[in-house]
């Protein structure tokens, strides 16, 4: 026999973690995003989500990632912890008007999903010439 205390707000506890987060586990799919030379890449953590489940959209510029993981099978066992969370996930991202999304590249290796962006050739910095009457044409840097 074991001899359990018992808290009434427990159950309420655990549902609003599982449905919010708390800070150590974010109930949304954490990500990491920079910009490297002439690409912005954004990594999505998806443990245990299959690949065939990741629905990548990308609407005018805005990014929607959305992945399904299923709950575990325990018809016939008895679930003694459920803290791994489970179901539909989804995340957006406003993406700028400098990234060609037309180009957008997307990788699944080892439960994380890694989306390339590059910058779009209209945003990159380039050379303009400048004549300046008599004295000749100066090339600015913009």
């Amino acid at each position: 026999m074991v001899l359990m205390r018992t808290d009434p707000f427990r159950e309420f506890d655990r549902l609003t973690q599982q449905m919010f987060g708390t800070l150590a586990r974010p109930a949304v799919m954490p990500i990491d995003a920079y910009q490297t030379g002439d690409s912005f890449v954004v990594h999505f953590d998806l443990p245990g989500v299959d690949p065939d489940t990741v629905d990548l959209n990308v609407e005018r510029n805005l990014l929607t990632v959305r992945a399904e993981r299923p709950a575990p099978d325990a018809k016939d066992a008895d679930l003694l912890v459920n803290e791994r969370p489970h179901g539909v996930f989804s995340r957006q991202l406003f993406l700028g008007e400098s990234l060609d999304l037309e180009k957008v590249s997307a990788d699944y290796n080892a439960g994380v999903l890694t989306l390339r962006i590059p910058v779009a050739k209209e945003a990159k910095p380039r050379r303009i010439e400048i004549s300046r009457g008599e004295q000749g044409a100066k090339q600015i840097t913009t």
